[in-house]
């Protein structure tokens, strides 16, 4: 007796992807927390991500407070604090981000590709476990709030902390989505740092927006982390009792053509660019591995 099969039926050799919410959730969760696990095990890098924060603020801040006027009695390492801490998320986030270069060149990233679970859920791990490292990263140095004239105050911890996450988010899905294209980490570094030190000093973190030249002022308010500075510096110096001349130095107005953009509306704006930026992200890594 011989047993015969029907050589045209289809034979799936990988597993078929779950399309639950639970389980892609999980999936999430999975990638999220191998993130974690692996900035816990590099204690150096801990380190020296918070050795350049503290040399701005403590040094470069202190140096320039010297000459840098600020239009009353705020020290400049009080307007110069919010802008650091902002940005002390940029290097850390961009490189979880830049990671996934790492995963690809050393074949894990192939295992996770071969899993039931969608290439969304993927992407959101990195970006969510990209964004908790940097944010995490960052509390030592907002406990240092208090060194700097600003009150250890929990409803303004708590809201530098929710900005923090969410430009930790921006910067880590920018990160992964330039993975999505670059094939190697020879070529990641370089790019990430093409794209870091822009960020940087055109969002406003080392010195005031207001009167700026023209073309300088453009490039601040096209820059994404301009929107996650600018609110942070507000929450943060609104706590003290700035003259009206401090205020109009260090705290200037943003306006989109003349209209004053309210600080909900800066950071909803980070919030938009973040989805996009994580949506496009899925979409690459779809079609492009």
């Amino acid at each position: 007796m011989t047993t015969t099969r029907d050589d045209a039926a289809p034979i799936d050799l990988l597993p078929e992807v779950r399309s639950d919410l639970t389980h892609q959730l999980r999936a999430t969760w999975v990638v999220t927390r191998r993130e974690l696990l692996r900035f816990k095990q590099d204690k150096a890098r801990m380190v020296t991500m918070l050795l350049q924060p503290l040399l701005f603020i403590f040094v470069m801040g202190t140096g320039l407070g010297s000459i840098v006027d600020t239009g009353g009695g705020t020290d400049f390492r009080t307007f110069l604090y919010p802008g650091v801490l902002a940005t002390s998320v940029l290097f850390t986030a961009a490189f979880a981000g830049i990671s996934l270069v790492w995963d690809r060149e050393f074949g894990f990233l192939r295992e996770m590709m071969v899993a039931p679970i969608s290439r969304a859920s993927i992407i959101w791990g990195k970006c969510l476990g990209g964004a908790v490292v940097a944010t995490g990263q960052s509390l030592v140095l907002l406990a240092l709030i208090g060194t700097v004239g600003l009150p250890y105050s929990p409803a303004l911890l708590l809201e530098l902390v929710g900005c923090l996450f969410l430009g930790a988010l921006l910067l880590t899905a920018l990160g992964v989505l330039l993975s999505t294209r670059i094939r190697t980490i020879q070529a990641a570094m370089p790019v990430s740092q093409l794209l870091i030190m822009p960020m940087m000093f055109l969002s406003g973190s080392l010195f005031p927006v207001s009167g700026l030249p023209h073309w300088l002022a453009v490039l601040t308010r096209l820059n994404p982390l301009t929107y996650v500075v600018q609110p942070m510096r507000h929450v943060s110096l609104d706590r003290l009792a700035l003259t009206a001349d401090e205020r109009e130095r260090l705290l200037p107005v943003l306006t989109w053509f003349g209209w004053e953009v309210p600080t909900g509306v800066q950071l909803l704006t980070v919030a938009v660019i973040t989805l996009g930026l994580i949506t496009l992200a899925a979409r690459v890594f779809r079609t492009a591995e």
